[in-house]
């Protein structure tokens, strides 16, 4: 995420909301993906990053999963509340595209729902691949292409899903969200799938596995059940190739 760019604007400007969204419990999307999350992972030792750490919740579910987790995010307020919550063992205010450490340092890299906040998917991709180890992982998640390009009919939960304009090329996202007394204002940029396969490839990954995750629907959660017909988010894991 480019300090200077739009997107870091926006979350700074909306980060006391984000704060108050994520860290509500059950509220967003993430809660119904937990644990399916943490299972993709896998349970580890090594160093990890996550990149866009956001409040921290990613990086506390990498230390439970073993991890010695480094937490960055461009947007100091995230970090402070990433610091407060001890969510990491260590952590950073910086971009994706400008990572403050030294090349190959960590076994597992995390850009959970980050890269659509990316101005620069491929630099922050190949900045990736400069700081994990020959031999380390890469975990992505994003969210599916296709959402941003219609939205479903009605508020019915067997509603169709309708195709508006292009599901090809890239474009910008704005958007709110309110539930609970709560609102979130977000923003980004939608590509297809293709555009994160090349930046892939051409920053030396090979992809290795993908999920399409179903939702878990227990504790209330029954807002995400329009969520069992097809995917909200797209999860990859991808290797480095040797040089």
């Amino acid at each position: 995420m480019n300090k200077a760019g739009k997107d870091y604007k926006h979350w700074s400007g909306v980060a006391e909301e984000w704060l108050a969204w994520a860290r509500k419990p059950n509220h967003d999307a993430f809660w119904a993906y937990r644990a399916s999350l943490a299972t993709f992972i896998g349970r580890g030792n090594g160093r990890a990053l996550d990149v866009g750490c956001g409040e921290g919740r990613v990086s506390r579910e990498l230390t439970a999963c073993g991890f010695q987790v480094t937490a960055v995010d461009p947007v100091s307020r995230f970090v402070r509340a990433a610091v407060e919550a001890q969510s990491a063992r260590n952590y950073a205010v910086a971009s994706a595209t400008e990572l403050p450490f030294e090349n190959a340092q960590f076994d597992l890299v995390v850009a959970y729902n980050v890269l659509m906040d990316v101005d620069d998917v491929p630099s922050a991709l190949k900045e990736f691949r400069r700081v994990i180890r020959p031999a380390g992982q890469l975990v992505i998640s994003i969210a599916y292409p296709l959402m941003d390009y219609g939205p479903f009919a009605s508020n019915e939960m067997n509603s169709p899903f309708v195709l508006e304009g292009t599901y090809f090329g890239r474009k910008r996202f704005e958007g709110v969200e309110e539930r609970d007394g709560l609102r979130m204002h977000f923003a980004g940029w939608s590509q297809p799938l293709e555009a994160y396969g090349i930046a892939l490839e051409e920053a030396g990954f090979a992809i290795t596995s993908l999920r399409e995750p179903v939702p878990d629907l227990n504790d209330g959660r029954n807002h995400m059940t329009r969520w069992t017909r097809m995917p909200l988010f797209i999860w990859l894991k991808a290797r480095p190739l040797a040089f």
